[in-house]
Formats: C-alpha cells, structure tokens, sequence
C-alpha cells in the first residue's frame, strides 16, 4: 500500500469512527479497508452494548411523592398535637382533611423533589455511560491491531 493510500484510509477511519468520538484509527497489522470498517462495526457494537446494560433511573416522581405524603400527614399529626387544647376540640373528620391537605401538598413537593433527582441521577449515568463505551470502543480497536488516537 503506498502512503498517500494509507494516509487517505486513515482519514476516511477517522471520519467513520466520528458517530463514536472524534479519533484517529491507524492500522499496525495492514489490515484491509474491508477489515478495518468490520472491526469498527464490531467495536461500536461492543461498546453499544456495554453502556447499554444499565437500565435508565425512574419512578423518581412517584417515590418522591409517596415520601411527600406521608411526611405531610405525619408533620400534620405533630402539629396538631402540639396544640393539645385545641386539637382536641377538632372534629375528626376535620383532622382526617387537614392531614390529607398536607399530604397532598408535600406529596407535590417530593414529586418535583423526586424528578430533580432522577434527572441528576439520569444525567450522572449518561456521562459514565459514555466513558465506558469510548473506553471499550477504544480497547476493543487496540486489542485487534489498531493505534487509536484522539
């Protein structure tokens, strides 16, 4: 292979392996093109299917709410309670609807509460996600020959 054909096979590999990341792919074994875009095929697929192992975060939202409830309706008793004298004089079915009222809203709060997380927690296993599967496109390519450059 002449130089000026390795040279342009080197940058037609690094155009084809862009979808991935931006690299270089050198060929230390004189591997054919047709190998070569094989093995970045079977490399991506690697490294497709180990990021995709981990199952998205969810159920924030509903966690949260449940959290949320039943702080409120526990935070509502105490403070009920706080007020012996009077919390006593209150009707039951009074009671039962205050501490529903504040279930209902600290259940809305830990659903935006729970969301947030999730999103966190989302965004957190997107980042490790896409380092692993560069690390094992990458080891995959040098473990068959490749020089693989950023």
């Amino acid at each position: 292979m002449s130089r000026l054909s390795s040279f342009s096979l080197c940058v037609v590999v690094s155009m084809a392996c862009t979808q991935v990341q931006a690299e270089t792919v050198v060929p230390l074994k004189g591997q054919s093109s047709q190998q070569i875009q094989l093995d970045i095929n079977d490399c991506r697929n690697v490294a497709a299917s180990q990021s995709a192992s981990t199952p998205p975060p969810s159920g924030g939202r509903l966690r949260g709410a449940a959290v949320g409830a039943a702080a409120g309706a526990v935070g509502a008793e105490v403070r009920g309670r706080q007020h012996d004298e009077f919390y006593e004089r209150v009707d039951d079915d009074v009671k039962q609807e205050y501490r529903q009222n504040r279930a209902g809203q600290t259940a809305a709060a830990g659903a935006v509460v729970g969301g947030a997380r999730q999103r966190q927690e989302r965004r957190a296993q997107q980042k490790t996600s896409a380092a692993t599967s560069s690390t094992a496109y990458t080891s995959c390519l040098q473990g068959r020959g490749y020089q693989v450059t950023p």
